[in-house]
């Protein structure tokens, strides 16, 4: 059995950065390898640097204000949008805090797992096939039985509002 030896030899110069003059060979050889220079970098502007300023300033400011135990300027206009202030009347009107974060985060840890189910099935080979094909044919069966006909209709429309009814509760 014979054997194959190689040899990796790397060339250096003893500037690690030369920008000034680039370097080309005249024939590249499988055992050297060659890397591109990097651009310089880019030279900050006097304006960047004085808004850099400005803005640790006016940090600094607010800082400063908030210690003292005033307001800065921007914090005391700005309004909650109407959405955020329904949503911390409703939180402010729940009895069982408790309950409801237990609720929301069960919610959440369900959703992430059938997120989860839902992808390992659809990797399988036959499997999503097979239930768009079920899919399609309970949607076809529904809208025949419920849709098609004028009293059909009208019956699933008032089974709908009864259902609302009795989860939003007749007041």
């Amino acid at each position: 059995m014979a054997s194959t030896s190689s040899t990796l030899t790397i060339s250096s110069s003893s500037t690690p950065f030369d920008t000034k003059v680039p370097r080309h060979s005249a024939a590249p050889s499988p055992q050297c390898v060659t890397l591109p220079t990097l651009p310089p970098p880019p030279v900050q502007s006097q304006n960047r640097a004085g808004k850099t300023t400005a803005y640790c300033r006016k940090i600094a400011r607010n800082v400063m204000a908030m210690a003292t135990g005033e307001a800065p300027a921007e914090v005391a206009t700005t309004e909650l949008p109407e959405i955020v202030k329904t949503a911390k009347g409703a939180w402010e009107k729940v009895e069982d805090k408790y309950a409801v974060s237990s609720l929301a985060v069960a919610g959440v840890v369900a959703l992430w797992g059938s997120t989860g189910l839902i992808s390992a099935i659809d990797r399988l080979p036959l499997v999503p096939g097979v239930l768009e094909i079920v899919g399609i044919g309970y949607t076809g069966w529904f809208a025949y039985k419920n849709l098609v006909f004028k009293p059909d209709r009208e019956a699933l429309t008032q089974k709908i509002r009864d259902i609302y009814k009795d989860i939003i509760g007749s007041s």
